[in-house]
Parts: C-alpha cells; structure tokens; sequence
C-alpha cells in the first residue's frame, strides 16, 4: 500500500473531526495546519453549554426548507472552521492553510462543491490564513489561495455603496 500523501492526510484528519458534529444536514471537519503541525480541529456543533440540534432533535433551517447556503443566521451551531479559527492563536494561523472535509448526514456521502460560506470566508481570510484545501473525493481536493477571497470580494456585488 502507497503511503498517503500530506494533503489527503491532513483531508483524512478533517474528515475524521467531522464524525464528532451534530448537525442534521451536514456534518464539516476542519483542521489548521502551519509548517506541517496541526494548530488546531473544529467541527460543527452549537455553542458550548447550548443544546445541539442532534440532542433537540431538530433543525430550522431543514424545518423551514431553506436552500443551502442561505440564512445562516438561524442555524444553532457554529461552523467547523469558526470552532478551528476560535481554538487557535492568531500569530499561529499566519500563513497557516485549512484543511475541510464536509459530508451529507442523511448518507455519508462527501458534500459535493463545498466551500467556506461567506462568514467564515471573512474569519479565514481575518485570521491570516494563506491556504484553504477542501475535499472533493476521497483522493481529490481543490486549493484555493485565500488572496482571491479578498480580490474577489462577492460582498461588493450589490452593495448599496455604505
């Protein structure tokens, strides 16, 4: 057997932190890694000393039908890459890259074109993160340079110019 390679190491890892989320809909593992030492794991899950929605049983968002992606604010957790960002001293993260490995509850299946929602672009991109690899399949990834995040800022599409 080929031994496994960094990245798809570090993808492993992400998609093992994933297995302790609480979600209903979907479940994300995140993983910072700077000059080949984890700095720190997040997952989904609500607020310490909250309820998560897999110990009530429910969730809006699925409740409300709302779309993926959309009116994050009604969700009760906290995203596995804020958990990561919020574990991790920011001196550590710079030039760190995040690894993020995400699937479907329902069937275990990998979250096909996942990525950072807007919000924890922002923390990614506040927190001096370089790098964000997200798994697509089991043996393939996409990188992308954070720099682009800021370069190709979506908030300014419609903006109202405040």
């Amino acid at each position: 057997m080929a031994r496994r390679d960094k990245t798809n190491y570090y993808l492993d890892l992400a998609d093992v932190v994933s297995k302790r989320g609480t979600c209903l809909r979907r479940n994300y593992g995140a993983v910072i890694v700077k000059n080949d030492e984890v700095i720190s794991t997040g997952y989904v899950g609500a607020p310490r000393g909250r309820q998560n929605c897999s110990d009530i049983g429910t969730c809006i968002r699925q409740k409300m039908n709302i779309p993926r992606g959309e009116r994050y604010e009604l969700c009760r957790s906290v995203h596995a890459e804020a958990n990561a960002i919020i574990s991790a001293e920011r001196e550590k993260m710079m030039g760190s890259t995040l690894y993020l490995s995400g699937r479907e509850v329902a069937t275990g299946e990998l979250i096909a074109n996942s990525c950072c929602c807007s919000m924890c672009k922002r923390m990614v991109i506040n927190a001096g993160i370089k790098t964000v690899v997200v798994r697509d399949t089991d043996n393939e990834y996409r990188t992308i340079d954070v720099q682009e995040w800021i370069e190709n800022d979506e908030s300014l599409e419609g903006s109202l110019g405040y």
